[in-house]
Order: C-alpha cells, then structure tokens, then sequence
C-alpha cells in the first residue's frame, strides 16, 4: 500500500476452504463438504483486487473478484481505515474493516433444506465481515558491492 496515494492499493487473498471453523465440528464438516465449499475439489476462496476508490476521510471502496465454490465475481467491499501506530517491536501497524454482502447462489451454494416451520435452515445473503492488521514491510539496507 502506498501510504501518500491508497488508491494505488491491491490485495490478493487466498483462504484454505477447509479451514471453515465455527466452533461446531459437524456444522464445519458440512461446510467443507459438497453441499457447500467442496473444499476438496474448490480448495481455496480468493479475492484479487481490481482498484480501489476515496469515498471519505478513512473510508474506500475495494472492487475485485472473488472466486469461491469455482465461481469467480465481482464484489464490492466497504473499507474503513482504523489508523496506524508504531507497535512495542518498532513496526508499523495499521488496522482495517471491510464489509459486504453476497448472495450464496451467485457463487453456486445452492443447498438448503426446509424446516418444519416452512422457513428454511440457511439464508441466500451472506454478510463478509474482515478485521486485517498489516505490518509495514521493511525495506532491507542494500548490500554494499564487492
């Protein structure tokens, strides 16, 4: 990220899809299987970023693809700087949120099931919710020349 120009940004994320955990071990088994992520034969979700635009002090909007289940499309994250501070180690690290919302059929996690009440056991929309901390890459001195 270049600090004096954010719009210069990219982002390139890779997340294992069988790295699902929500604290419920058969709940995680399901979403890694076919019915859902198929993490063996789709094994990673990914996003690549495209550009990204000042919509306010602090505040951007990060267009990319995501590529999930197989399926790539564009989305739209909601950006929102949290700001930078020198860490104990001397590092810089500044903190982001990013937010938006899918719907799970675009990507072809089609599954469900109806409940006895006549509603349905999961929902189409699905709000992505991401906390990042970046450390700032140090540049190493350049050797001196033999």
């Amino acid at each position: 990220m270049d600090e004096r120009d954010p719009s210069r940004a990219t982002v390139d994320v890779s997340i294992e899809a069988a790295s699902v955990d929500t604290g419920v071990e058969q709940r995680d088994t399901h979403l890694r299987s076919a019915d859902f992520f198929d993490a063996e034969r789709y094994p990673t979700l990914a996003f690549k970023s495209k550009r990204i635009e000042k919509t306010g002090e602090g505040s951007y909007q990060l267009f990319g693809d995501l590529t999930m289940h197989g399926v790539t499309r564009p989305v739209t994250l909601e950006v929102e700087f949290a700001g930078s501070a020198k860490d104990p180690w001397g590092g810089v690290r500044a903190g982001f949120s990013a937010r938006t919302t899918i719907d799970r059929r675009d990507f072809g996690l089609t599954y469900n099931q109806l409940l006895e009440t006549g509603g349905v056991v999961v929902g189409e929309k699905v709000e992505i919710g991401i906390e990042v901390e970046a450390v700032k890459q140090v540049e190493a001195p350049a050797s001196a020349a033999a």
